[in-house]
């Protein structure tokens, strides 16, 4: 998938959540959500990191371009050392480690542990660069050019302080589901494991499938890649998901927010 469609399926993901919670009796406080689609919508741009031609590598100019090839070059490194004998030869390393649950469990797990451990700017920093992500894949047609890149900087680290705020106000999220004392914004690495996972599922519905179950092997293979019948599949960027995907994320995420916030 292409990174708006990525972007779209985990804000939708992340409202599916929060109408299951509210439907369940334990509704998220209103900025737990919206915070919580925001992160998760930015966490589906995260698993590209190893593709310098994707939307994160110039979403933070130079440290992002240079943090891409060097997660491509791990991705392919560790790729190389545990592919199966029915594992093709590769000369890159996108869709392999970054494209797996063992991937999106530990950057949730970092997340959370950064959270209630580096304090109010590690969750600054947490909100900054997702909201940066969030933007650069929800708006994508108004980001294009590298000249809008200092606005969307400014608009994030404003979104991103404002949010802090609001969460810190009481009973308004913080310690949303984990509640023991020191458990603050424990819960923020949730949406960025369900972003990463969201996008694993969107890439194994195109042509070449997605190694969401690496380490464990499949048959003669470590990087099985994952998905549909053949003839299920389609090509990134193409009208399936333009037409098709894209409108039906919106009305999922429409629906599952609504129902979320007892609107309906």
């Amino acid at each position: 998938m292409m990174g708006p469609a990525h972007s779209l399926s985990g804000a939708a993901a992340w409202l599916g959540v929060g109408a299951a919670t509210t439907a369940a009796g334990k509704p998220m406080p209103w900025p737990v959500l919206l915070i919580g689609a925001l992160i998760c919508a930015g966490a589906a741009l995260a698993p590209d990191l190893d593709h310098k031609a994707a939307t994160i590598s110039r979403s933070f100019g130079p440290v992002s371009r240079g943090l891409c090839e060097i997660v491509d070059k791990l991705s392919y490194a560790v790729y190389k050392a545990t592919r199966k004998p029915g594992d093709p030869r590769r000369s890159g390393g996108h869709r392999t480690l970054t494209h797996t649950w063992l991937w999106a469990a530990l950057i949730g797990g970092g997340a959370s542990v950064l959270a209630i451990t580096g304090g109010r700017w590690a969750v600054l920093a947490i909100l900054f660069v997702h909201m940066v992500l969030a933007i650069e894949g929800l708006l994508w047609r108004a980001t294009r050019g590298a000249s809008s890149d200092v606005l969307v900087w400014l608009l994030a680290a404003t979104s991103a302080w404002i949010l802090a705020g609001i969460l810190d106000e009481p009973g308004n999220g913080a310690a949303w589901l984990f509640t023991e004392p020191g458990q603050e914004y424990l819960w923020l690495g949730l949406p960025i494991v369900l972003g990463a996972l969201v996008h694993d599922i969107g890439d194994a519905l195109t042509i070449s499938g997605c190694p969401i179950l690496w380490p464990i092997p499949v048959g003669r293979k470590r990087w099985y890649p994952l998905g549909p019948p053949k003839a299920m599949r389609f090509r990134a960027g193409s009208w399936v998901e333009i037409k098709v995907l894209m409108p039906g994320f919106m009305l999922l995420g429409g629906v599952g927010c609504a129902v979320a916030l007892n609107v309906v």
